[in-house]
């Protein structure tokens, strides 16, 4: 899509002057909030990747069985799939584990820990800019977009 397709048309604008600020922010905007999810579930996934089955009992707790396995592949997510996110490489794939990643800790916040919606409010928000990422891709400023291929 080209950016005068996000911008709002000029006369629709209250501040019509503002269309090209919009149209010229917009790809920095979304690369921005892609780099920063990426890199905040590296940092989150930091101390998972360091003992990536030592998180073996919670996922058990949350009904995910065998645990080594589920922690396992919750450390990598975390870990991986957010420096894959960061630099918009795999960008797809690597968003929907986050989100899928991000819905269990909805549920368990939720529903398991019963703190409702203040419990999972993080969790939510995390996981609705995750799923933008799965849908919309990683855009021009990825490594997909450079390899000229998207998944």
């Amino acid at each position: 899509m080209s950016d005068a397709t996000h911008a709002a048309p000029s006369g629709r604008l209250i501040v019509p002057a503002l269309a090209g600020t919009y149209a010229g922010l917009h790809d920095f905007a979304e690369t921005l909030l892609r780099v920063v999810a990426g890199l905040a579930l590296v940092t989150h996934g930091a101390g998972k990747i360091v003992d990536p089955f030592g998180a073996a009992g919670m996922v058990e707790g949350l009904g995910f069985y065998p645990g080594a396995f589920w922690s396992f592949l919750l450390s990598c997510t975390e870990f991986f799939g957010g420096i894959l996110i960061a630099i918009g490489f795999l960008t797809r794939p690597a968003s929907l584990a986050a989100t899928f990643v991000l819905l269990v800790t909805v549920w368990f916040h939720w529903v398991t820990m019963s703190q409702g919606y203040s419990g999972a409010e993080k969790s939510i928000l995390w996981a609705a800019v995750f799923f933008f990422f799965l849908i919309r891709g990683g855009n021009r400023h990825s490594v997909d977009a450079r390899l000229g291929r998207v998944f």
